[in-house]
């Protein structure tokens, strides 16, 4: 299927909720997995203080200022890759990171990877857990999610989904101002919400 950037085109948080109830497929050696999206977070470039863009361009964020349709990665608390569907005209710099999902297909595969995993629902709960499961590496950043072993069938969106602020995003960033976090209301996969907890020093 054919990936309809079109959709893709609006502001991050216009296509965040439209993301919930698509399917994510990954093909690797091993095998594929497929993946529902229950929970999405979006990311507004420069406008957003919580967005890796809100400084400007820079090697390590390039991916989020082009073509909308791309994944955009990132490691995070030097272990971690987390995944962004990148969204919005060119330049603008907006993404969806990919918080959570219920493994559709590869569910051996993905027990598998997430091992320490003790229930099925918590396999992809959290943006990590997703990486892992799906078998999304740093590596795979700029993959076309029209034409790669990364691919995205965009659903119709879910008739009831739940926004709020954003999980461990600090300062304004992760206030009530900013309520782009999406989620199925109901549905095991996701992941709670944790506010931001500044370090002691």
């Amino acid at each position: 299927m054919t990936l309809d950037r079109a959709i893709l085109l609006a502001p991050s948080y216009k296509v965040a909720p439209l993301l919930l109830g698509s399917i994510l497929t990954v093909d690797s050696p091993e095998g594929s997995v497929s993946l529902r999206i229950t929970e999405v977070e979006a990311y507004h470039g420069s406008e957003d203080p919580g967005s890796h863009a809100f400084r400007g361009r820079t090697n390590r964020n390039a991916v989020m200022f082009g073509e909308p349709g791309h994944l955009y990665t990132y490691f995070t608390y030097g272990m971690h890759t987390c995944a962004n569907v990148v969204c919005g005209p060119e330049g603008q710099a907006s993404g969806c990171l990919l918080r959570a999902g219920e493994i559709v297909d590869g569910l051996e595969l993905a027990r598998i990877r997430r091992a320490t995993s003790r229930t099925d629902a918590d396999l992809a709960r959290g943006p990590a857990r997703l990486t892992v499961a799906a078998g999304i590496t740093l590596a795979d950043g700029g993959a076309d999610l029209g034409a790669s072993r990364i691919r995205l069938e965009l659903g119709s969106g879910v008739a009831d989904f739940a926004t709020g602020p954003r999980t461990g995003v600090s300062g304004a960033g992760g206030t009530a101002e900013f309520p782009w976090r999406f989620w199925i209301p109901g549905d095991r996969t996701v992941s709670p919400y944790k506010a931001h907890v500044p370090k002691k020093r």
